[in-house]
């Protein structure tokens, strides 16, 4: 089994920045890295991602955006009388 035999089965994993990645069945899982539930050969795992992972930005950024978003909302709605 290796990463070009297209026998292996592969999962799908997901880091802590909500990050895809897929990772060989046979190998053990890389520290910060967790199954999303999604395993088959190295296609569809790859098409899996491709159908879930529509934000590649990192979790992070997201969330700093999403802030930056929500301040801006807040200081440039019109004081109410």
């Amino acid at each position: 089994m290796s990463w070009g035999d297209e026998n292996t089965t592969f999962r799908v994993v997901m880091n802590h920045e909500g990050q895809y990645s897929i990772w060989p069945d046979y190998k053990a899982m890389p520290a910060g890295w967790s199954a999303v539930g999604k395993d088959g050969r190295k296609e569809e795992c790859l098409a899996y991602i491709d159908e879930v992972w529509t934000d590649m930005r990192p979790l992070s950024l997201r969330k700093a955006m999403d802030g930056d978003a929500a301040e801006q909302g807040v200081a440039t709605q019109p004081a109410q009388h």
